[in-house]
């Protein structure tokens, strides 16, 4: 078979999701030689999905050497910059592949949150705008026809705020609601069932809901994730009133009750999260397995609080741990129950999910374990974070190393509650 069959071959299974599929049959498509550059640059984004960092480079380089003036080969390169956390490269790579396809949504997206990773807010929130031109994103408002807010004051008119990405993105984003506020005289929120209470809490009296039918009436129409755009935040006035989320006192009275039944007097109560949402698109770097954290669960005097939810709530089932772990996640019904449940924590422990921004806005002491090549928002080399005041950041220090984030969490545990 020639090489260009088998690199088609190779793409079709990449297409498919068939990732360690591709990679041999691209490998071979450029041992039938000669292979045209291109066939480096895809397999340089094969090689990025497998977490093979320094080929995947090699790939790359190779691809922009045989053909620099290709746009593609130049972002993708951005892409794996960001990974191996090499942002001034991502950058560089982005800017090439703009100067060669202004128009190419992909690196102005890889520019955006290269320049944020690095505290360049201003332009990384004006790149981010790109966000809405990437393939496969759905519109803003389906159906609806409005024009997008610029963050003037609106003397008369409804504006429609849409909780528009995740849920730790909403419970970041949510403390600009007030600001916006202030430039409307009316104001509705569309967001997701699950996030529309915490929501409530920060817009009081304003409408929420979950159907597009109900925004008749609106003149305007902003994304939440705009709205540091539109404030002009910088690293240094980013808005923190903490606590701008609270557990309910009832349910919070409620769960420590449970907790004072399920955990011995006098164990410290740390609450544990290890694995976000499968389909995140970097759920393999920043999820870990429950298995892998035996340098923490190995600790005395401290029983684990699982606040997990998801497919990986069965791995409490393999749990071996010399500290006690009460599963409490399967009885969680909602956010307003995981807040009220860390009401009651002396710490919050998670990798990088929405429990931790529900920990950090509620100003509860929180612990994040981040992933070597970390998402924008908690910038580089620092172990605290402008966004929430009572969080602490714990950085992997190469790709996938887990044992050396234990390890030092478990060092800092111990540490805590000696002098606690």
């Amino acid at each position: 078979m020639n090489g260009d069959a088998l690199h088609e071959q190779g793409m079709a299974a990449a297409r498919e999701g068939r990732i360690d599929d591709a990679a041999p049959l691209m490998e071979r498509s450029i041992e039938a030689g000669p292979p045209p550059p291109f066939f480096f640059r895809n397999l340089c984004e094969i090689y990025r999905l497998q977490g093979r960092h320094d080929e995947a480079l090699a790939a790359g380089l190779k691809a922009v050497a045989g053909n620099p003036n290709d746009p593609l080969a130049h972002s993708n390169l951005s892409v794996l910059r960001y990974e191996r956390l090499e942002p001034a490269e991502a950058i560089a790579s982005a800017e090439r592949a703009i100067a060669l396809a202004p128009e190419l949504p992909g690196a102005h997206f890889g520019l955006a949150e290269a320049s944020l990773l690095v505290g360049d807010l201003a332009r990384g929130w004006q790149e981010y705008e790109w966000r809405w031109r990437l393939a496969g994103v759905p519109p803003l408002t389906p159906g609806l026809d409005l024009p997008t807010w610029d963050g003037a004051r609106l003397s008369e008119g409804r504006l429609l705020l849409v909780a528009d990405q995740g849920f730790g993105d909403g419970v970041q984003f949510a403390r600009f609601i007030p600001w916006a506020r202030e430039r409307c005289g009316d104001l509705v929120i569309a967001a997701s069932r699950e996030m529309q209470p915490l929501l409530a809490q920060i817009a009081p009296g304003v409408k929420l809901f979950d159907a597009w039918a109900e925004a008749s009436g609106c003149v305007a129409v902003c994304p939440l994730s705009t709205l540091p755009r539109l404030a002009g935040v910088r690293l240094d006035t980013i808005p923190a009133p903490v606590p701008y989320l609270r557990a309910d006192p009832a349910r919070a009275a409620a769960w420590r009750s449970r907790l004072d039944e399920l955990v011995a007097p006098g164990s410290r109560r740390v609450g544990l999260v290890w694995a976000g949402r499968p389909t995140h698109r970097n759920d393999r770097n920043r999820s870990v397995a429950l298995t892998g954290l035996g340098a923490i669960t190995g600790l005395d005097g401290v029983t684990f609080v699982s606040l997990q939810k998801g497919p990986a709530v069965t791995q409490v089932g393999g749990y071996f741990g010399r500290a006690p772990l009460v599963n409490l996640g399967p009885e969680l019904a909602d956010f307003e129950d995981t807040l009220a449940v860390i009401d009651g924590l002396d710490l919050m422990l998670t990798v990088d999910t929405a429990v931790g921004h529900l920990a950090g806005a509620a100003g509860k002491a929180v612990w994040v374990m981040l992933p070597h090549a970390p998402d924008w928002r908690w910038l580089m080399a620092r172990a605290d974070t402008p966004w929430y005041p009572t969080m602490r950041l714990f950085r992997a220090p190469a790709p996938r190393d887990w044992g050396a984030v234990t390890a030092e969490v478990a060092a800092a545990l111990r540490d805590t509650f000696q002098q606690g």
